[in-house]
């Protein structure tokens, strides 16, 4: 997936700011390009990982031109930044995991209580951190 982003220019005692205009609010800053471009990554997958356990939609990435012609970045680089599309996948998966039989029992006593299977008890406190 890759979204485009608009680079506010930095100097010596400014740093380079990035937006993700089809994402609201999402923003990234660094002092130089590399950590302003590698934060908007991070801030993108954040953004898109609270929407979803908010029951948001995400929007689709626009268009490179679209973002170019738009007036409010003027004088702004324009790139794009790559997320992995697992971000979106919510296709369930078979692990396996290897626990001490302690910790197992401990698990699934906690699961009983919380009126979960083992698999949601520990995806509820993945999603839960």
């Amino acid at each position: 997936m890759r979204y485009p982003i608009a680079i506010e220019p930095g100097t010596d005692t400014r740093a380079f700011g990035v937006v993700v205009p089809d994402l609201p609010g999402c923003f990234s800053a660094g002092d130089t390009l590399d950590e302003a471009m590698s934060g908007a990554e991070e801030a993108a997958a954040a953004w898109i990982d609270a929407a979803l356990d908010a029951g948001e939609s995400i929007p689709a990435p626009s268009g490179l031109e679209a973002l170019r012609t738009n007036p409010e970045y003027a004088g702004w680089m324009i790139g794009v930044i790559t997320l992995d599309p697992a971000l979106l996948d919510d296709t369930i998966e078979r692990v396996n995991i290897t626990l001490p039989r302690r910790v197992l029992r401990r698990l699934d006593a906690l699961a009983q209580a919380a009126g979960e299977s083992r698999s949601g008890y520990i995806a509820h406190l993945t999603l839960e951190n």
